[in-house]
């Protein structure tokens, strides 16, 4: 066991005037199995570079203030590595040199990863191939603490559940992951970062979310409670006020009579007064400490069109080739209006190329695909390199109401600053927002949605969730997320690779 200590660390990103972390401190111990949490733009990656720029000045973050110290050496995931032509197992052995050939072997078979993956091109792995084989170098580092930053957006369900097994039989590690199952699969501690700084709770994600709604609820109920409390000593203390200067507006034009007894009267009244304003004061000073860490998680909306059809798409024996090659099996489905239908399946077997097959590109498939006329259709793609500018004119080329789309974004934890800032500065989950938050702009018939949730925050996560539960829109879309999918989905389809000859 050893101890990673933040002392006061404040940091900015260069031309920012807003701290990323404002006197932060915190303790950790290297044995726990730590859960890093908190909305997008929070500033999980940040902690972990800077963690990582204490010892190693040319892969993390170095300017900042405070103390970082460690007596452990730390390695992070994702490795800077590029793709290369070389067997994975040599880009493995730069990350772990001192590691024996059978330790690694070992480690992937924890990882359910085979052998001969060991000896193919690395740039020809996929990218759970590729995550599974740098966690299992990564452990390998002799007495280094793991920071890993978002391990799961490359894998398949059953990946995810492998990697989280893993992760449970290691000595410790600092991660942040939003998915839910997996978290509870694999951690023993949620270090989170709220609006008001950062909490530390031992236990899972889900015993830490329990306590969070208690807190929350508790926290509303008692601001509540002083809401109507500052109201009533606000009227009291003006009431009192004026008592005292109508008494002591008796001694004047009453002819003869106490006036010292009257402004003695005057006098209690004006104190009382004082008493009463003090006690508001105090109220108004109890009420800000309370809702500070409570995350703005306002409502969503999407207004989806009726078709006069009920059968939107339709998909017959269909499979979808690369190269004049089925990549899975064939394939039947039909949409219809009002479900919300899960593609489901390993990495590689063509969930993403349905999706953009319905959504009208030009691929090589067999079978048949019929949809339904006049059919307008929302998309939110896995990727999002393509975001770039000023976020208004982005907006207003997609053409959606740009007041609604930032109202959303607020709802989903921007802060107004944002809005200023260009696309390309944007956070993976900021800019996946951005993509969602269109896409509940528009009013289609169909959404097509492919990993919406990738690199989006727990909350958000749960808002979407929310949302889409309440909405009869017709959906079609993947996602890994084992929580997300057993909650929204009507039907959940599985893609089966199909294995080549």
């Amino acid at each position: 066991m050893s101890m990673i200590s933040l002392s006061n660390i404040t940091f900015y990103y260069p031309g920012s005037y807003e701290p990323v972390f404002q006197h932060l401190s915190a303790h950790l111990d290297t044995d726990w199995h730590l859960g890093l949490t908190g909305r997008n733009g929070r500033g999980k990656t940040t902690l972990l570079r800077l963690l990582l720029g204490s010892q190693h000045k040319e892969y993390g973050l170095t300017d900042y203030q405070g103390s970082i110290v460690s007596q452990a050496p730390f390695c992070f995931f994702p490795m800077p590595v590029e793709d290369s032509w070389e067997p994975a197992f040599v880009v493995a052995q730069q990350f772990c040199p001192n590691a024996q050939d059978w330790e690694l072997r070992r480690q992937l078979g924890l990882l359910e990863l085979d052998e001969d993956t060991l000896w193919r091109p690395y740039a020809l792995l996929s990218g759970g191939e590729k995550t599974k084989l740098q966690l299992a170098a990564l452990f390998l580092q002799e007495g280094a603490f793991p920071l890993i930053d978002e391990p799961t957006n490359h894998l398949d369900l059953e990946g995810r559940r492998t990697v989280a097994q893993f992760l449970q039989k290691q000595r410790g590690f600092l991660m942040v992951s939003h998915d839910r199952t997996f978290l509870d699969g694999c951690v023993d501690h949620i270090l989170s970062l709220d609006r008001d700084g950062i909490q530390l709770r031992q236990g899972n994600f889900s015993g830490w979310y329990q306590d969070y709604q208690t807190r929350v609820q508790s926290e509303r109920e008692q601001n509540e409670r002083l809401k109507k409390e500052i109201h009533r000593l606000e009227a009291a203390a003006r009431r009192t006020a004026q008592w005292s200067d109508r008494v002591e507006a008796t001694k004047i034009g009453q002819g003869p009579c106490d006036r010292g007894n009257i402004g003695h009267k005057a006098a209690k009244m004006m104190k009382r007064s004082k008493s009463i304003e003090a006690r508001q004061q105090g109220a108004i000073e109890e009420k800000k400490q309370l809702l500070r860490s409570v995350e703005n998680v306002g409502a969503l909306k999407l207004q989806p069109l009726d078709h006069f059809a009920r059968k939107l798409v339709e998909v017959q024996d269909l499979a979808v080739c690369y190269d004049g090659k089925p990549v899975c099996e064939p394939l039947r489905l039909e949409v219809y209006q009002g479900e919300k239908i899960c593609l489901q399946g390993t990495n590689g077997c063509g969930k993403t190329s349905l999706l953009r097959l319905v959504a009208g590109e030009q691929l090589e498939y067999t079978g048949t695909l019929t949809m339904a006329s006049g059919l307008k259709i929302s998309v939110v793609p896995q990727d999002t390199t393509g975001l770039s500018g000023n976020l208004s004119d982005y907006l207003e080329k997609e053409e959606v109401d740009l007041s609604r789309c930032l109202s959303i974004l607020r709802n989903l934890g921007f802060e107004r600053r944002q809005f200023e800032i260009p696309l390309e500065q944007y956070s993976q989950g900021q800019k996946k927002k951005v993509l969602i938050a269109r896409s509940l702009c528009q009013q289609a018939h169909l959404y097509l949605w492919d990993e919406p949730l990738n690199y989006i925050d727990l909350f958000s996560r749960l808002q979407i969730e929310q949302l889409l539960q309440q909405q009869s829109a017709a959906m079609l879309f993947v996602e890994h997320d084992a929580a997300f999918c057993q909650t929204v989905a009507t039907r959940i389809l599985t893609v089966t690779r199909r294995k080549q000859a």
